[in-house]
């Protein structure tokens, strides 16, 4: 009973293919995953977190202010066209500009800033460069940056948007 017939070559032996698949799948596997981790930006990384904590700082006095002031608005986007009511404790707010800006929870390169123009005292007006739409965080700043309203806003909003300074600010 001897087997004269000739083995298959490597490539055809199934021990081979089934040792090595499971490597050659690893090595592959990490190939993408480097591929992929080094494409993709990790803008929610910081380096200088003692500057963070102390901006911390000037934050929480800056809404302070704002609640001192009792800062109270309404926000109007109609298409890209922006209009803004605000008012102080002393009455209309009657600044030459106003800055306001929406970041995204987590793609700090989609952020947008308007810059409200006053065109009576405590109604402004600005322009939207582009259409936002989703879940935003906003600020309202005055020129001297001395004083922050801050929240929460989901885009586009089919009524107005009331904006308030809150008195328990925390940064």
């Amino acid at each position: 009973m001897t087997d004269n017939a000739t083995p298959a070559p490597w490539y055809r032996q199934p021990w081979f293919w089934f040792l090595t698949i499971f490597p050659l799948a690893s090595i592959m596997w990490g190939i993408t995953a480097l591929t992929v981790s080094s494409s993709m930006d990790n803008s929610l990384v910081t380096d200088d977190y003692s500057k963070q904590g102390r901006g911390i700082n000037m934050s929480i006095a800056r809404d302070e202010k704002a609640a001192d002031l009792k800062m109270a608005g309404t926000l109007s986007l109609n298409g890209r066209s922006a209009t803004l009511d605000l008012s102080t404790v002393n009455g209309a707010a009657d600044y030459p500009y106003l800055v306001f800006n929406l970041y995204h929870p987590t793609l700090s390169g989609q952020d947008k800033t308007i810059q409200f123009t006053q065109v009576a005292p405590g109604q402004y007006r600005g322009q939207l460069l582009e259409d936002v739409s989703g879940r935003w965080y906003y600020d309202l700043q005055g020129p001297d940056n001395d004083w922050r309203v801050k929240g929460e806003v989901r885009l586009p909003s089919s009524t107005s948007i009331r904006i308030n300074a809150e008195g328990d600010a925390q940064g």
